[in-house]
């Protein structure tokens, strides 16, 4: 398998050569159970008792980046589903102070489609993050949206590849 070039791995990027331990065999008798689970509850609470290391979880999301990707969810889909709403109001007004007649089905349609945008924004503000903690990225963000949609399809047919193998 090809190692990743640093250039394309992310910062939380889980790592790839991490095995689960399935081979445990059953306990022998009640008593080494019950001193299992001690000594199991007593590693538990020396490891919440240690400070956690920012560096120690890759997995998880940083949260500049997080607060960036709620960020630019909340422009790219509040947006359009604000004038969604407001084109209830506004076909409403214009229809009451007779300015345009147009059939009912217009609404739908107009309304619908702003909430799709609303709906495609929430993806748009996700992948058009920039997920380098350290660079923030363009406005729009279309460098960072094709950057992180070729990882993620990457990632898609890589972990196709391993299950069909």
């Amino acid at each position: 398998m090809p190692e990743k070039s640093s250039k394309n791995r992310l910062p939380f990027e889980p790592g790839q050569n991490k095995k689960k331990q399935t081979d445990k065999k059953p306990p022998q008798n009640s008593a080494t159970t019950k001193e299992a689970k001690k000594k199991s509850q007593q590693k538990s609470q020396q490891k919440s008792k240690r400070k956690s290391n920012p560096e120690a979880s890759l997995s998880a999301i940083p949260k500049a980046v997080s607060r960036r990707m709620a960020r630019r969810m909340a422009i790219f889909s509040g947006i359009p589903t604000f004038i969604g709403i407001s084109s209830f109001f506004i076909f409403y007004w214009l229809f009451s102070q007779n300015i345009i007649e147009f059939p009912p089905y217009l609404v739908l349609f107009v309304s619908a489609g702003f909430f799709g945008l609303g709906v495609i924004g929430l993806s748009y503000g996700i992948f058009s993050a920039s997920w380098d903690e350290d660079r923030v990225g363009g406005i729009v963000g279309a460098a960072e949206f094709k950057t992180n949609f070729d990882r993620t399809i990457a990632a898609w047919r890589e972990e196709r590849q391993k299950k069909s193998s």
